[in-house]
């Protein structure tokens, strides 16, 4: 597959308008959330759009129930059975967006086509998956009423506001999903108030009264074969204010880091799936990830083939597995994939670049030592969902290179000349001290609170930041992979790791973080 790291660069000559940001540092990583002036968005799996609420309005994507959310505990023993339900239920609303996409005009002036052709055999569907769900919780124990609730999905307009950048967001770790860590407590991310600038930066023309599409309205979709993302899903980084703010460290913080260089995915390992929420399952994804670290990683991979997988780290004692959806240009270039499932067939189009920079590094708490995690432990960061989930768990950090004290949360960064575009994901820093995962695979992590504490009953743990640099031309023209119904939102961002240190590594990064010293 080809990737290209480093193209010829062309200038900007309009800046995006200025959008004011907050973010949150905890535990020394970087965790935004965006504050915007936005007049919000309707909640996931509202009753489809009448003829009237269409008429009008720019239909841009299906938006349905996250169903996990809506799930009791589900027993080990269904959780199998579950796992590939969830996954089937991507591909049919996948499959569903297709068919709106393809009759995008015909649904504008006719919307109670939506119903009929999409949004009922998509029910029916999600119906049909949902009462197996329920039957296969139903063996193990007590079967879940209401379900069939999760079933309606209904049409939305893109206004480029990426998933209610106003909104609260405790992000803790939805991954491909949205739903709250159920502590209760906010979790180191956004407060989820008004911007206060009195402007919607998502409705406004990003080039300051003039076109920045060379002639196409930013209103309308552009990239990724009109599959998004549109102009006003970026902002020139130097129209941000700085907004970072580093938390004080108390009497007995751990200040050490550990560094760990498993290098940029310079071999080139793809693939579309994701062992940690739809293990099994082929193009679980729906969009290419990134691989670095452990080389056996795809759906199918156990906890025995990572255990003796090879690994690009250079520590041998690192056999972890850290992946990521790839970023590509949208400059008309077809990708290798261009035929295959979590590339073309799924709306993911341009050329992958490779990083030009990647930096894993493990912080610890600043209120108190860590201790180690459990080999095994999954932890995904960030929705890849959150375009239509709401940021709840929302994790994404987009910056530039001399510019990190400004982080974006759902835009995507312009920068300057000589810049670089840096995705960072700081994970989750606590664990509940006894699952390596979980049934919506969130709640056995979670974030520490204001305080800089783990909520109750859970315990501190070194915490993964994880850097991403990119040597793209400047401007508007590059995206992350994305589910087709996100419409590749930066706030999709996420990211995925698997610990597989051994024990003798791990124990000895615990110890370098404890006594404060900086360690490879």
């Amino acid at each position: 597959m080809r990737r290209t790291s480093r193209k010829k660069r062309s200038t900007l000559a309009n800046r995006a308008i200025a959008a004011s940001a907050a973010l949150i540092l905890g535990g020394g990583g970087l965790v935004a959330v965006n504050v915007y002036a936005s007049a919000g968005e309707g909640p996931s799996g509202s009753s489809p759009p009448t003829r009237t609420q269409n008429a009008g309005r720019q239909l841009s994507t299906i938006d349905c129930p996250e169903a996990v959310d809506g799930l009791p505990e589900v027993p080990d023993e269904a959780r199998g059975e579950v796992d590939r339900e969830l996954a089937a239920m991507d591909t049919q609303i996948t499959d569903a967006y297709q068919q709106f996409a393809d009759r995008k005009e015909q649904i504008a002036r006719d919307p109670g086509l939506a119903e009929n052709a999409v949004l009922g055999p998509l029910r029916s569907k999600r119906t049909a998956s949902l009462d197996r769900i329920g039957i296969a919780i139903g063996r193990a124990g007590e079967r879940p009423a209401g379900l069939e609730s999760l079933a309606g999905c209904s049409l939305r307009a893109d206004d480029s506001r990426g998933g209610n950048g106003g909104g609260r967001g405790d992000g803790n770790g939805g991954g491909d999903g949205g739903q709250d860590d159920g502590q209760g407590q906010d979790q180191g991310q956004n407060q989820g108030q008004d911007g206060g600038q009195g402007q919607d930066p998502g409705g406004q023309d990003p080039g300051q009264g003039q076109d920045p599409g060379q002639g196409e309205d930013p209103g309308q979709d552009q990239g990724q074969g009109g599959n998004g993302p549109v102009a006003a899903d970026f902002v020139d980084i130097q129209s941000v204010q700085p907004n970072v703010d580093r938390p004080r460290q108390r009497r007995g913080a751990s200040r050490g880091t550990f560094t760990t260089d498993c290098g940029r995915n310079e071999n080139g390992k793809f693939n579309p799936d994701n062992v940690i929420v739809a293990p099994g399952v082929s193009n679980g994804a729906h969009h290419m990830h990134d691989y670095i670290g452990n080389q056996a990683n795809d759906a199918f991979a156990s906890d025995d083939d990572l255990a003796n997988g090879a690994t690009t780290c250079r520590n041998q004692g690192d056999r972890s597995t850290y992946y990521w959806p790839v970023l590509r240009l949208q400059n008309g270039q077809d990708e290798n994939d261009v035929d295959a499932d979590g590339g073309g067939r799924d709306q993911n189009v341009g050329e992958i670049q490779t990083p030009s920079q990647v930096t894993l590094k493990f912080v610890g708490s600043p209120v108190g030592r860590v201790t180690a995690m459990p080999r095994f432990l999954r932890i995904i960061t960030g929705d890849a969902k959150a375009f239509t989930n709401g940021d709840t768990n929302a994790n994404a950090s987009w910056s530039c290179t001399g510019f990190e004290d400004r982080q974006l949360t759902d835009k995507y960064p312009i920068c300057p000349e000589g810049s670089q575009v840096v995705r960072t994901f700081a994970f989750q820093n606590c664990w509940d001290g006894q699952n390596t995962d979980s049934a919506n695979h969130r709640t056995h992590v979670a974030f520490a609170q204001e305080n800089g504490r783990c909520p109750n009953g859970f315990r501190a743990v070194p915490q993964l930041v994880q850097r991403i640099v990119y040597d793209v031309p400047p401007g508007p023209g590059f995206a992350v992979d994305s589910f087709p119904e996100q419409l590749h939102k930066p706030i999709t961002d996420h990211g995925d790791f698997i610990n597989v240190f051994d024990d003798r590594l791990m124990n000895k990064m615990v110890r370098c973080i404890n006594d404060g010293r900086r360690c490879r």
